[in-house]
């Protein structure tokens, strides 16, 4: 994966979601990952160490979350992720305590993707529901 900064920023616009639960399109949540602060990749074990902890961050704040995976389209990239639901700036802030280049927040079935360390505007990406995949067991991260 090309990290510069235009390169990830469009990845991030292609990414898709997978979830074990329906969610209804009239909730507003945020998704967010611990996985590969600042766009640098990093192992699996320190990839769920951060993982851990932020839900750990997650609990501490006492918001609602289910786990779910973001990933690339023709699935070779996957991320850990937590739907959080939290308000934007809240969001947003979490993705800084975790590095993380940006989040995604979605409100009334709408995508945007958020820049959390990015100097990017803040970028709608249409209905968020076409780019969900129900799944019945979320995938193992290797």
């Amino acid at each position: 994966m090309n990290n510069s900064v235009d390169s990830l920023w469009h990845y991030y616009q292609q990414t898709e979601f997978l979830f074990t639960q329906m969610l209804s399109t009239q909730l507003s949540f945020a998704i967010i990952t611990a996985y590969n602060p600042k766009g640098e990749l990093l192992s699996p074990c320190q990839n769920g160490l951060l993982d851990r902890k932020l839900q750990h961050e997650i609990n501490r704040l006492g918001l609602p979350y289910r786990a779910m995976i973001g990933a690339s389209q023709d699935r070779s990239h996957m991320e850990k992720s937590w739907a959080v639901s939290t308000d934007k700036a809240s969001a947003v802030r979490l993705g800084c305590l975790f590095n993380q280049n940006a989040i995604f927040y979605i409100e009334a079935d709408t995508l945007q993707l958020v820049p959390c360390l990015m100097s990017r505007e803040e970028t709608s990406l249409g209905a968020f529901s076409p780019r969900v995949d129900w799944v019945l067991d979320l995938p193992d991260i290797a």
